[in-house]
């Protein structure tokens, strides 16, 4: 079974890795490896402070080993510096793939936890590896894990939290205590969304287990730890959990006057708000903190402000800078594979159902968890640019699709009609190949994918969930292969186009129709839908990849002009 396990998990790895000669620099790739590489070459942290430096430092070991190195653009802002790094010395395609390849880790170890998971569910090793092969089979995740950014990375070591908040929770142990302090401390390091994911997750399933101990006939002795042991355990778990904070802040060139800067402003920010922030504004006014956590205050801050100002999304055929409840609804019902999400939904609320009936926290806790972290970033998050956002919705949505389907299939078993239960058998086997055909399908574009339900993507969602930059790299092969003489392109990414092999172009501008060779992104016309909407009177030449249309305009319809 480990073997098989293995087979699984590379597979993963070769699929993602797949992506890397298709997909152009994302839009957040080139400002975490300038974060990155800034940290490795000159000790400070200064590019885009509202992520933690772990994740970017593994993306950037590769390229500095490689002689990445920093060019000292002033920030805050890193997109420049990135750029400079990528296209430093014709190193483009190797600092990237380095970069990219660095994320793969993070993959491994959300498959492999996806796998503990399930043993601590299931019986059945078959069923544990049914898990990680559905998850492993899921585009959004295989296209993320493809690219240098931090969504499978926050994924992966927030569902390791989660599992040992769970194994803490269910033993009591200080061990385990401190096993889910240094795994927090780890996911915190790699993304701040796990303070509020993790932050909740620890009393919603503290409660959950005092409920379950409650309802019992009697209470088993694993229920029966005396507060004190849950309080020693929590300090234990908050000092394990610095230490890899400090690790991820701590070696670094000292910056006073920066670090001094960004704490102040963090302090001021906090002290505009009302209630508990102006509060917590006040005590961090009057207290004295080390400079990692300095960092760490600063970042979180940031986040937050980000997130009251807001950041333009799309859904539905809108924009809005203040995003949609049902932003991550929808975003999972037509970015999720059917079969995964029909058996998955299923699944958790058969597992909640068993797990409430039997007692059974590990049963119960996955459908507690989506239910958190969804009712969370419905009800708070107002930056919705994609479903990478809530990446650790799918490690659980995978182990309920492998129990009903597991469940499924030993009813069958037991059906007295062998015709019927061989016509349901192979239905159920049909369902799970339909679940495993995406991986060829939708193969190099994981990231861009949408399932069946959706004819029309770029109708619905499009930023990271469609376009994010990635089909440069396709529209100058095809443009190379058409002798394309001049284009009008129309792109949003952070590619820096005077350095790309493209033919001779002009940055198309908004309501200005043109003539000859155009080329149009999906991001640029979701902006403002009236910008490039003269384009709709013709058909495009064709698609390149998923996002960019392309067109051969010989006359603008309507007019006398002609010619470029």
């Amino acid at each position: 079974m480990r073997l098989v396990l293995a087979l699984i998990i590379l597979g993963a790895c070769i699929l993602a890795a797949g992506c890397w000669r298709i997909y152009s620099n994302t839009w957040d790739e080139p400002e975490h490896l300038a974060a990155g590489v800034e940290l490795l070459d000159r000790g400070i942290y200064e590019y885009d402070t509202e992520h933690p430096p772990l994740g970017r430092v593994f993306m950037a070991i590769g390229p500095y080993l490689a002689g990445a190195r920093s060019f000292d653009t002033p920030g805050p802002e890193g997109t420049r510096e990135g750029e400079d790094i990528l296209y430093s010395g014709a190193n483009y395609e190797r600092y990237l793939t380095l970069a990219r390849l660095g994320m793969l880790p993070f993959l491994v170890l959300l498959l492999f936890v996806t796998w503990l998971w399930a043993r601590a569910m299931f019986a059945s090793q078959g069923t544990a590896l049914l898990a990680v092969l559905l998850l492993a089979s899921v585009p959004p995740i295989l296209g993320n894990a493809a690219l240098a950014s931090l969504d499978v990375a926050a994924a992966a070591t927030m569902l390791l939290a989660f599992y040992t908040l769970q194994r803490w929770i269910v033993s009591a142990s200080y061990k385990d205590a401190v096993y889910f302090g240094l795994a927090t401390g780890v996911a915190v390091a790699t993304k701040f969304s796990a303070v509020p994911f993790v932050g909740l997750a620890l009393p919603i399933l503290a409660l959950l287990r005092l409920s379950v101990a409650s309802g019992a006939a009697a209470t088993p002795a694993r229920f029966a730890s005396p507060p004190r042991t849950w309080l020693a355990g929590l300090a234990l778990a908050v000092a394990a959990g610095l230490l890899p904070i400090l690790l991820a802040y701590g070696p670094r060139a000292d910056t006073l006057a920066g670090v001094a800067h960004r704490f102040d402003w963090a302090v001021a920010y906090l002290l505009q708000e009302r209630g508990f922030d102006h509060q917590l504004g006040v005590l961090l006014s009057h207290v004295w903190l080390p400079r990692p956590f300095k960092d760490l205050v600063n970042g979180i801050v940031a986040v937050k402000a980000h997130n009251d100002a807001g950041h333009l999304s799309f859904l539905l055929g809108k924009t809005s800078r203040t995003g949609w409840w049902y932003f991550y609804l929808v975003a999972l019902a037509v970015k999720t594979p059917l079969p995964l999400l029909v058996a998955g939904v299923a699944g958790l609320a058969g597992l909640a159902r068993q797990g409430f009936r039997d007692r059974a926290l590990w049963q119960l806790t996955p459908a507690v968890l989506v239910i958190t972290v969804l009712v969370f970033a419905s009800t708070f998050s107002r930056i919705n640019i994609g479903i990478r956002h809530v990446l650790i919705v799918y490690p659980f949505l995978a182990l309920g699709a492998a129990w009903s389907m597991a469940r499924a299939w030993e009813a069958l078993a037991a059906l007295r009609a062998p015709r019927l239960a061989l016509a349901c058998k192979t239905g159920l086997l049909a369902l799970l190949a339909w679940q495993m055909s995406t991986l060829v399908t939708a193969y190099p574009d994981y990231l861009p994918y949408f399932n069946e339900t959706v004819a029309h993507p770029e109708r619905v969602l499009v930023d990271s969930d469609l376009d994010w930059g990635q089909d440069l790299r396709r529209l100058e092969w095809r443009a190379a292969q058409l002798k394309i003489p001049h284009l009008s392109l129309a792109y949003r990414g952070t590619a820096l186009l005077s350095k790309e092999p493209l033919p001779p172009f002009t940055n198309l501008p908004p309501n200005q129709p043109t003539t000859g060779w155009v080329a149009i992104s999906a991001l640029a016309r979701t902006r403002n839908p009236h910008d490039y909407a003269w384009t709709l009177a013709y058909p495009p030449v064709e698609r390149i990849g998923k996002t960019i249309d392309l067109y051969y305009i010989a006359k603008i319809a309507g007019s006398d002009f002609g010619g470029q």
